[in-house]
């Protein structure tokens, strides 16, 4: 199976998903914005780089698709450890948890780089939070 194929396919399948449920509150417009538009944006975006990824997937050579089951369940470990973190604890250790436990997943290992990705995560949802207002658990 081609790698290419799967991952068009995939992030379109995604941004219809996410796409189809923001019709289902206001959209507005760009001066006054519904709850529905920023969804909506995205999910558009996201799936216009599915249809770019699927249409280039004919015209370079094909990939071949390796699932690697022990990876696909250290993330999914590690996405559940955010929540579960972050509503028990704080985000912040959600956090470093999930950063720390996906990075397993790779080829390589460095506390350093781990380290400055949850500082730049860190920094994200504390600009999240102060700057927009978003009811994150931080503290």
């Amino acid at each position: 199976m081609n790698r290419n194929i799967v991952r068009g396919i995939f992030l379109m399948a995604i941004a219809l998903a996410f796409g189809l449920q923001s019709l289902r509150y206001p959209i507005g417009d760009f001066s006054r914005a519904g709850p529905g538009l920023f969804p909506a944006m995205i999910s558009s975006l996201l799936f216009v780089i599915g249809l770019v990824s699927l249409i280039r997937a004919f015209f370079v050579d094909s990939v071949k698709l390796n699932l690697n089951f022990r990876n696909i369940a250290i993330i999914m470990a590690s996405l559940c450890g955010l929540a579960l973190i972050s509503t028990y604890v704080n985000m912040i250790a959600g956090i470093i948890f999930l950063v720390f436990c996906s990075t397993m997943a790779g080829t390589s290992y460095s506390w350093m780089r781990n380290v400055k990705i949850t500082a730049g995560l860190l920094l994200m949802a504390l600009a999240l939070q102060k700057g927009l207002g978003l009811n994150l658990p931080l503290y």
